[in-house]
């Protein structure tokens, strides 16, 4: 009996979980939504079955269940004892990004009963503080659009014509605005000249070919350009050996709108002609 990759998928309400699940389904998963988890043990087994086709499933579980969401840990108990491997996604954004949302959407946080929806947001991260340290993977959503949460999913899930290849993400970031907590590695980009100071460039991005000319243009960013890109294809396949398959590359300066940028679109060029797997970020380019 051929055991199927097994996906739980929760995390807070308003994160984005259908839409990861849409992804899921994108790429092959059979997907159930807010399926009660004193049944996934049953579920799996089903679609274990040899005549069964259902090789890779992805199953929604969160707050809605009510009391059934409190038997998940039981549920997850027995799973671990009977050998059945599985991974949990957990999805999340901050307070202000999910009060927007519900705002938006005009929708009831399923533990607000009288309206008061972030008094049900923070009721909600309290009760899965313990989920979410078990997760495997967990997705910050507060600054992603629906098309990059996509790819986040994709890297991490997607079957892949060569298996061995990671997925890297690059993401520029500003440090005004905190280090991304999820990024394996991090670099500091501030000691390159900065183009902030230059008031004819201040309004542009690193985005913007004025702002690439002037960051490329001092003999010190080739330098660190080819160091820290041979640096990461050196680390590469020391982490495809670990059993990594994911990696997520954080490059900062001081506010993530003009060197960092720059730099993530010169690695993600590099890593992309070399035929890895990889998507470019920019954290805090809109922000002032």
């Amino acid at each position: 009996m051929l055991t199927p990759k097994l996906v739980i998928v929760t995390g807070l309400s308003g994160a984005g979980k259908t839409q990861a699940v849409r992804s899921l389904e994108d790429i092959g998963f059979f997907c159930v939504d807010n399926l009660p988890p004193t049944l996934i043990p049953k579920f799996a087994d089903l679609c274990a079955q040899a005549a069964s086709s259902i090789n890779k499933i992805a199953l929604v579980v969160d707050i809605r269940g009510g009391e059934f969401f409190d038997t998940l840990f039981e549920v997850l108990a027995d799973l671990d004892a009977r050998g059945i491997r599985y991974e949990i996604l957990f999805l999340e954004a901050s307070d202000e990004t999910l009060v927007r949302r519900f705002k938006e959407s005009r929708r009831r946080h399923p533990l607000s009963m009288h309206g008061e929806v972030l008094e049900g947001i923070r009721e909600e991260r309290n009760r899965l503080r313990e989920l979410r340290g078990r997760a495997n993977k967990i997705i910050d959503t507060s600054d992603l659009t629906v098309l990059q949460l996509k790819e986040e999913i994709n890297g991490l899930f997607a079957d892949s014509t060569d298996t061995s290849r990671l997925f890297v993400t690059i993401i520029s970031f500003g440090f005004k605005y905190g280090v991304p907590l999820d990024s394996d590695l991090v670099m500091d980009v501030r000691f390159l000249p900065n183009p902030h100071y230059d008031p004819s460039l201040r309004p542009f991005t690193g985005n913007d070919p004025a702002i690439r000319d002037f960051v490329f243009n001092f003999p010190v960013t080739a330098e660190f350009t080819e160091k820290f890109s041979g640096l990461v294809e050196f680390l590469i396949p020391h982490y495809i050996k670990e059993g990594k398959t994911t990696l997520q590359i954080a490059i900062g300066c001081t506010g993530g709108r003009h060197r960092s940028v720059a730099l993530a679109n010169q690695l993600e060029k590099i890593l992309r002609a070399k035929d890895f797997r990889v998507a470019v970020r920019h954290r805090d380019i809109k922000r002032a």
